[in-house]
């Protein structure tokens, strides 16, 4: 006796849940035309239609529906990468490591770039998101990441609402080959229903959008993925001669698995490569910065010397400083000259 669609579905989606608790993933297969179903279709399917089966071992990720970071041990972690028509989610837990996520995300554009045969990426943001962290330098982008400056557009809205108005109408667009949302904080109307929108703005388009969150905390979204970023120490570069004593290497970022369509959790620390446009995962090295943030003053060795006693000295007599009236402070219109008036508000 034929199992119904209902029942079919319902049998796929507790395979699906056991598979996600289990760490696997559902393989999605497709028979090929003219082969008779199995014995659980329905009478009336059409040959040659798209059969779920899930089965245990990690399922190999389809090429065209993910962007590979590139480093095997992530790719593998997140099940192939990032997925290309659908809403990803890089996170920044602090303020302070909004550099970090925005070095991130134009690298992950560097990387869709090269598959995106001109078409340019745009970066969404409100004027207190570009206010706070700045704009990406330009000259920076060719040098660093190998983006042509007009290959890289910016759009400031002036308030929240119409920053995600913009967004959703991007991510339809199939003349842009991704889009960046940049949010600060976790706003009431970036909700489960607005991540929603975009993410299925994004499955239609065929293109991903990334949402770049400054400081926020997570919460429930519609994104299948979600990646805390920080910045990670620079370590010496390395010539022939062994690392460079008091240099600075390659941009380095700890990369935590938040959310993914595997469930597996992860950390890693990735060094960007700016002359091959490509990551480095980072394993067995040493992480921590040997060169000092401040260098010591010339002629110095040691940094001064700690402060002594506090000594408590008597108070001053009236008579000594003027009337006990003004409290040995100078009559009115005798200010020292570099006190300026303060401004109120």
């Amino acid at each position: 006796m034929a199992i119904s669609a209902v029942a079919r579905e319902t049998v796929f989606a507790l395979r699906r849940q056991i598979a996600k608790i289990e760490g696997t993933l559902p393989e999605r297969l497709q028979a090929p035309a003219g082969a008779p179903l199995d014995a659980g279709a329905d009478a009336d399917a059409t040959p040659g239609a798209d059969l779920t089966i899930v089965r245990r071992g990690l399922a190999a990720a389809l090429p065209d529906g993910f962007l590979p970071i590139g480093v095997e041990r992530l790719d593998a972690a997140l099940g192939g990468g990032l997925p290309k028509a659908a809403l990803s989610e890089i996170h920044g837990l602090e303020t302070r490591e909004a550099g970090a996520v925005a070095g991130f995300a134009l690298s992950l554009t560097s990387l869709i770039l090269k598959q995106a045969h001109g078409l340019p990426v745009l970066w969404i943001g409100t004027t207190e998101i570009f206010r706070e962290a700045g704009f990406p330098y330009a000259r920076g982008l060719q040098a660093s990441f190998g983006i042509a400056p007009e290959q890289l557009l910016f759009s400031e809205a002036p308030k929240l609402v119409d920053a995600l108005w913009v967004a959703e109408e991007a991510a339809r667009m199939t003349a842009l080959a991704a889009v960046i949302l940049e949010i600060r904080g976790n706003p009431q109307r970036l909700d489960l229903t607005a991540t929603r929108r975009l993410h299925a703005r994004a499955a239609s388009a065929g293109r991903p959008v990334f949402l770049l969150r400054q400081a926020a905390e997570p919460e429930p979204t519609a994104a299948p993925v979600r990646l805390i970023v920080s910045s990670a120490p620079a370590v010496p570069r390395v010539t022939v001669a062994g690392p460079l004593a008091g240099s600075i290497g390659r941009p380095a970022f700890t990369i935590a698995i938040g959310k993914s369509r595997t469930a597996l959790p992860g950390q890693f620390t990735l060094e960007w490569n700016p002359d091959e446009r490509a990551f480095d995962e980072r394993r067995g090295q040493r992480t921590e910065n040997s060169v000092p943030v401040v260098s010591l003053p010339r002629g110095r060795k040691d940094p001064a010397a700690a402060s002594g006693a506090v000594l408590a000295f008597p108070a001053p007599r009236s008579s000594d400083v003027g009337s006990s009236a003004t409290g040995g402070q100078p009559p009115p219109g005798q200010r020292a000259a570099h006190f300026g008036p303060r401004r109120a508000g």
